[in-house]
């Protein structure tokens, strides 16, 4: 079970245990910390933006099309910005740490 770093907007951080196959905004949703993921995980919003450590980009796939479209609603927007429905968490990574973007 990978433990992710995840810090919100008042610069606190948790660790959330995830379970392998769920997307990072399922395991920051299930642990009641601040982000709105309005749309559930259809891709349709922005409200799951994150911040992914720069060192650790490369742990995912490349944005899609669809992700880059629905981060250009977004505000804070960086070179690091994912769309947390986007990104299966799996064993590998344990120690992500991600910064819920500030809306």
């Amino acid at each position: 079970m990978p433990k992710v770093i995840v810090q919100t907007p008042d610069g606190a951080e948790h660790t959330v245990d995830a379970e392998v196959g769920l997307s990072l905004m399922e395991a920051i949703v299930d642990k009641d910390l601040p982000m709105e993921a309005i749309c559930g995980g259809c891709l349709s919003c922005a409200t799951c933006h994150v911040h992914v450590d720069p060192a650790q980009m490369a742990w995912f796939e490349a944005k899609t099309e669809d992700e880059e479209d629905m981060l250009d609603l977004a505000t804070n927007v960086t070179d690091c910005s994912r769309l947390s429905c986007q990104l299966k968490l799996e064993e590998r990574h344990d120690g992500l740490r991600v910064v819920i973007a500030e809306e």
